[in-house]
Order: structure tokens, then sequence, then C-alpha cells
């Protein structure tokens, strides 16, 4: 039971104050001895703790993703989760694998809200990975998601006849390697945050993702932000805060 839970139990009545104090008491962390699991992520930030699976064993993910459902987390992420530790893990635990995002969810996703839809768009197909990883972030975070793909400024038309998606989105996340040019693009024809992510996609002189990264950075476009190199999961967790931001000040 999270935090929120147990307060809405005591509200109720179906809690005593005691009891409910008494399971406030337990340490927001859980050790075990590899890992620190951080159990008030979601009170202090509004989102539980996202396993990062790279460089961790089988066995250290589940021990990992136990402890957070032992403590009331539903759905838990997993990012940059290779297909044999996958493998492994879904040995133990009822894993979903995304081979494409390279992400594994436990658990269902949560019934979309905010203010909207967060729309992701990509240059080209090359793209794609970085783009699955924000496009499974957000949507286990609660947010309703809409997939532009292919969609690089080499062929213009390809991205104005997706105007009405852009144009209706809450947030724009816009995932591109060669020159980064989509950024701008976007940022020039819709009224929300574009979040732009650089793509290690590209030839030589785009330096694994760097030519876009300061492209990006330097769009001329009005409203957009810039996330490190092939960080789709930062993009669609910043995403997610910005689409939620009207149901955090009703809550207030």
């Amino acid at each position: 039971m999270d935090e929120r839970t147990l307060l809405e139990a005591v509200k109720r009545g179906e809690l005593s104050v005691e009891q409910a104090l008494s399971a406030l008491k337990k340490k927001p962390f859980e050790d075990l001895g590899y890992a620190k699991v951080d159990l008030h992520r979601r009170v202090r930030q509004g989102a539980a703790e996202v396993i990062y699976g790279a460089g961790k064993t089988p066995e250290q993910i589940v021990g990992i993703a136990r402890a957070m459902q032992e403590n009331g987390q539903e759905t838990i992420l997993v990012t940059r989760l290779a297909p044999d530790v996958a493998a492994q893990v879904q040995k133990t635990l009822p894993l979903r694998y995304f081979d494409a995002a390279r992400c594994g969810v436990l658990g269902s996703f949560p019934a979309p809200g905010g203010l909207g839809t967060i729309v992701i768009a990509t240059g080209g197909t090359s793209d794609l990975p970085v783009a699955e990883e924000a496009a499974l972030t957000a949507q286990a975070l609660g947010n309703r998601v809409t997939r532009l793909y292919d969609v690089g400024v080499a062929g213009l038309h390809r991205t104005l006849s997706h105007l009405d998606e852009i144009q209706s989105a809450s947030v724009l996340i816009a995932v591109a390697g060669m020159e980064g040019a989509l950024a701008s693009v976007l940022g020039g024809l819709a009224d929300c945050p574009v979040i732009a992510v650089p793509t290690s996609v590209g030839y030589g002189a785009a330096f694994g993702g760097v030519a876009a990264l300061l492209s990006m950075l330097n769009s001329c476009a009005s409203g957009v932000s810039v996330v490190n190199i092939d960080n789709g999961f930062g993009a669609g967790y910043l995403a997610s805060r910005i689409n939620h931001m009207q149901k955090r000040e009703e809550t207030r």
C-alpha cells in the first residue's frame, strides 16, 4: 500500500491513525546489500523508482523488483535491459519485454491521465529504439502517447501530414540523429513544450550524436529543451512531469 492509498484509507475509516503511523515509520529505503531501493521516491517525486538494467545481473533485477512489489509498486519499468538478461528474469517474474525499446515492464500500464497526449516523433527509423524507450517510459508513468515515426525533415511533407497531432499535443518529444533539425521544425509548429533527444545516428561527422546535440542546443525555435544523447528515458520522464502539472496543482 503506497502512502496516498494509506492516507485515503484513514480518511475512509478503514485504518486507524496508529496503524497508518506505524506503516509510515518504515524506513524510506530497503537495503539489499547490492542496492538500496528507494521506497519513498513516489512521495517525493510523484513517480516510483525505475530500474536501470544495464550492468545489473538478472538476480539483482529480480531482487530489486520484488522489494518494490512488496512495498506496493504495481508498475515497474526496467530500462536498458539486454534480451538475454530479460529472458533470465522472465524465468522468475512475469516480465513483458519490449525489444525495440530495450525495456521490460512488470505489471500493467496505469490508466493514462494528465493534460493530454505526449507525441513522440522521430527523424528516421534508426531513431526508433530511443523513441520507444521514451514512449514506454511515458506510458509506464500514466500518459497517453502518440507515435509519429520516420517524419524527418528530409521529406518535410511527412512531418506536415501529421500537423493535427503535432498541434494538439501537450508535450512533443523530437528524437533525431544526423543534424537533429526535427526539433527546430516541431518547435516552430506547436505551442507546447518540445523535448529534443539527439541520437547517436549518423555518419562520421555526426560524432556519435554530438552534432545533433549541438544543433538542438542551438535551436532557433523557442520552447525547446534538450536531454542527453540517446536519453529516451529522460525525455519520457520529463514529458510526463509536464503533462501532469495541472493534476499536481489541483491536488494542492
